[in-house]
């Protein structure tokens, strides 16, 4: 019998779950618990779908928009994301019964471009065009309130109406280094520019990408676990990349692995998602232990101990 050649795995920590998103499944596991089915969430509660199967399990239904609701008494959930303002309102002239798993993170970006706007400061948000979270944070003010840049070059063509009068605000999920680039490119060419009393790229995201960093010049390959449309997890790609590891790879589980990629691979770093549950990870390095002869190494970068409120009309079901 051959031996099985030997694979080093380094595996990320933090990785996985944030408290956001641990809040956001909880909400919809407690409504389902107090409530039963049905529990209506607009978009994915969290961009994961081993994640949205499990709670359809249970008896969740996912919507996009909430025209796609019937009239019901049912609770109606808003995503981790965040929505615009907009729809809380369409959910009480429809009298829906809803609760909010907005991450309180992203809620803190949004009070923060509202006392922006109420001190007259135009807002340039740093994000990506179309995110669910950028949606909901550009729906908290009226249009033309706030101004999307995505890359460095896009600072070069804004044109505000007072230079005097800007504020930024950021997406949660960035890629750190790239939004201290568009950052420090907004204050060359607006000094005056107010930024956030605390920044705004969650703990978690930093944490993930710190983590990834540490392990990725040990690596031939980074697996990141997480989904497509999952923006922490396309810049933790990104990031193992630029931290030089040759090739970083997202992939959702262990059935789309190309095993290909492994050849020449003898250490392989490992991470997950902020919204990727740890089981898939498992499953990876449960797969990985059918061909290779496996030492797992844990490097962990920090130690997370945030823990977000449950909204009060579920706290009965969280105390139980």
């Amino acid at each position: 019998m051959t031996a099985k050649p030997h694979l080093d795995v380094l595996l990320a920590a933090p990785r996985g779950f944030c408290a956001g998103v641990d809040r956001a499944i909880q909400i919809v596991e407690m409504a389902l618990e107090k409530f039963g089915s049905p529990v209506y969430v607009r978009h994915e509660i969290v961009h994961n779908r081993t994640v949205v199967e499990s709670l359809e399990a249970k008896g969740a239904v996912f919507v996009e928009e909430l025209s796609e609701i019937p009239t019901t008494g049912a609770p109606v959930i808003f995503s981790a994301h965040g929505v615009p303002k907009s729809v809380p309102e369409e959910a009480v002239k429809r009298n829906f019964f809803y609760l909010d798993a907005t991450c309180p993170l992203v809620s803190k970006v949004h009070v923060e471009a509202a006392r922006h706007y109420a001190n007259g400061r135009q807002i340039i948000l740093i994000g990506h065009a179309g995110h669910p979270e950028v949606i909901g944070t550009l729906g908290q003010l009226p249009e033309g309130a706030v101004t999307l840049v995505e890359t460095v070059e896009a600072v070069k063509d804004l044109n505000p109406p007072d230079p005097a009068k800007l504020a930024y605000i950021t997406q949660t999920t960035l890629s750190v280094d790239d939004t201290v680039e568009i950052v420090e490119a907004l204050k060359a060419r607006f000094p005056l520019i107010q930024g956030p009393h605390k920044e705004d790229i969650c703990y978690a995201t930093t944490n993930r990408q710190s983590a990834v960093k540490a392990i990725a010049n040990r690596c031939d390959l980074i697996l990141v676990v997480g989904a497509p449309n999952s923006s922490n997890s396309k810049r933790l790609v990104e990031v193992a990349l630029r931290a030089g590891c040759p090739k970083a790879m997202l992939v959702q589980k262990a059935a789309e692995i190309p095993w290909d990629i492994f050849e020449n691979v003898k250490a392989l770093g490992l991470t997950a998602g902020a919204s990727a549950p740890e089981i898939l990870v498992h499953e990876i390095i449960d797969r990985l232990k059918a061909f290779y002869d496996v030492t797992v190494e844990v490097v962990r970068t920090a130690t997370e101990d945030v823990i977000f409120k449950i909204p009060k009309a579920l706290q009965p079901v969280a105390a139980q």
